[in-house]
């Protein structure tokens, strides 16, 4: 899987979020560790939600964000970048979808689209969380979720969600 152009970094947003410790903070320092990232510049990153839990629902609230970054990472590079963060931050994967220090997901990555293992493109699910849609529409409010359509036109299914912008200082 390589990306377009050898001679451009690609663009990809990615998806944050935390709901143990200081989440605020996780988030935060995420976004400072995500623009650190090898052949990775931050372009964009959206304010910060307060979001009821998804799925499995008994676990504490949480604070979601979404970063634009440009990067010459292949698409699993940078996954396996995300991952490494993940880690350094204390995640640890005993509850599927519980709680967590820190989650990072690539919502899109320029216009691909692939499925592989570990890695589906566009996020499979990014076009039914608000806590996704959200910060993503105020970054990229054009976007088009390849295969899908508008993302703003998911964010109406998605009016039943929690999700509240925090500040974030």
């Amino acid at each position: 899987m390589k990306c377009f152009s050898s001679s451009k970094p690609c663009r990809a947003f990615i998806a944050l979020g935390s709901n143990l410790g200081n989440s605020k903070e996780e988030v935060l320092q995420a976004f400072d560790a995500l623009g650190a990232l090898p052949e990775t510049r931050m372009v964009a990153r959206s304010s910060l939600y307060l979001t009821a839990p998804v799925g499995f629902l008994d676990q504490p609230v949480f604070i979601n964000a979404v970063a634009e970054v440009e990067t010459s990472l292949q698409p699993h590079a940078l996954l396996d970048a995300l991952l490494e963060l993940e880690h350094q931050h204390g995640r640890v994967r005993d509850v599927l979808n519980g709680p967590r220090t820190l989650d990072l997901d690539i919502l899109l990555y320029d216009g691909l689209q692939c499925h592989e293992h570990g890695l589906t493109l566009p996020h499979p699910r990014m076009h039914e969380r608000a806590f996704v849609l959200k910060p993503l529409l105020e970054i990229f409010p054009e976007c088009f979720i390849i295969g899908r359509g508008q993302a703003s036109q998911f964010m109406e299914d998605c009016d039943e969600q929690e999700i509240e912008q925090v500040t974030d200082n």
